[in-house]
């Protein structure tokens, strides 16, 4: 089977993301100022993949959302594009999509490689290449949300059009993990941890025994006393999430709500990296891990099977990355005099890439003015800045 992975983002009227383009690596850092975007990129992100799961709704009610929510209020449109890039062997599979937030359907939709189309929604109809490359038109006679290939049977599709809707679906956006809904006690995880992790207990107790033992031995490099970490089922099926961890002869049991907030938070990270998703994202990926610990949760990150995409405001989490790491995966996020949010490579910037061949990645980040950056960064060359390498369309 055809495994993508994605190389960019493209998206246009998504809160502050207005005409925003971002190149992706397999290991890819955000880094900006409080209130660049960088939280917003993540949302977008988990915003495409619903449409590929055709839940928009449902999206929306987690999030405590409306549909005017999601448009920008910086310009005056109404519809959000979308556009992602992925790849596999050289070989670029485009999709881009205009949503109408009004109806939360996609009413146009493309997918193609090169110039070879695959799949085409536009005045109510949609239509699907075949093995000749020919296109019949189909009226949409279904109901749906978010693109129309969420409810098509993976039969219809084109190998290249079932990977496009597989990748999004293995898309998991870990943008809210908080300590107060890692403790909860959850029936079943459905094969996710949830928005902010409150499905852990339910999701660990469905791992597999060689994923939990794996899970156990990545955790014991940090916590060398921990012994077990087990559910047990309650009534109704609830499951309560438990340590053990062995002090010289004292063993101690202790349930999720009195196990600190650094071990739940590592132990949920640990735990999606062990899954068969795609691409995962993580908020924020520093808070509540220990210092001593980041280096090896950064190894674990850049080293994982997925596609990793996270946030920061720690210099710490760069030091951490090897320079060719750094250079193709952290992009600095600021918002133009216009409100919006753009990215740009941040060690392309000329007096930041010249300070990583004497400094490591995060003492450069600490060593520049982030509050002038954009003055440099709007003297560079256009194709220099980051956004055009990005554009799928």
């Amino acid at each position: 089977m055809i495994q993508y992975r994605l190389a960019a983002l493209s998206v246009d009227n998504f809160k502050s993301l207005v005409d925003f383009k971002l190149p992706l690596a397999d290991f890819t850092c955000l880094i900006g100022l409080n209130g660049s975007g960088k939280s917003t990129v993540i949302q977008a992100v988990d915003f495409v993949a619903c449409l590929l799961k055709g839940q928009i709704s449902r999206w929306l009610e987690l999030r405590q959302w409306s549909p005017a929510d999601l448009n920008s209020k910086l310009i005056r449109k109404s519809s959000i594009t979308v556009g992602l890039v992925l790849r596999q062997e050289g070989e670029a599979l485009l999709w881009n999509a205009r949503f109408n937030r009004t109806s939360l359907k996609c009413t146009q939709e493309v997918a193609r490689i090169d110039n070879r189309f695959l799949f085409v929604v536009d005045d109510g109809s949609y239509a699907i290449a075949d093995e000749h490359g020919y296109m019949a038109r189909t009226k949409i006679a279904f109901e749906y949300e978010g693109s129309v290939l969420s409810q098509l049977k993976n039969e219809m599709l084109t190998p290249e059009l079932l990977a496009l809707k597989e990748f999004l679906h293995n898309t998991v956006t870990l943008d809210v993990l908080a300590p107060q809904f890692l403790r909860k006690r959850a029936s079943l995880s459905h094969g996710d941890l949830g928005l902010a992790g409150e499905r852990l207990s339910a999701f660990l107790h469905e791992l597999s025994v060689a994923q939990r033992a794996a899970l156990l031995a990545r955790l014991q490099a940090c916590y060398p006393q921990l012994t077990s970490v087990f559910t047990r089922s309650l009534r109704a099926g609830w499951k309560e999430l438990n340590i053990r961890e062995q002090f010289g002869d004292t063993r101690l049991v202790t349930e999720a709500k009195h196990v600190n907030d650094g071990m739940l938070r590592l132990m949920a990270i640990l735990a999606e990296i062990l899954t068969g998703h795609a691409f995962v994202l993580f908020d924020e990926i520093e808070n509540g891990i220990n210092p001593e610990l980041v280096e090896f949760l950064l190894d674990t990150l850049v080293d994982a099977r997925q596609q990793v995409l996270v946030t920061t405001h720690s210099p710490m989490i760069l030091n951490y990355l090897d320079d060719a790491v750094a250079r193709a995966g952290v992009h600095y996020l600021y918002r133009t005099p216009e409100g919006y949010t753009h990215s740009v490579p941040f060690f392309s910037i000329p007096s930041v890439s010249e300070k990583l061949e004497v400094m490591g990645p995060g003492e450069a980040f600490v060593d520049t003015n982030l509050t002038r950056l954009y003055e440099e960064i709007q003297a560079m060359p256009e194709k220099e800045q980051g956004q055009g390498d990005a554009d799928p369309r």
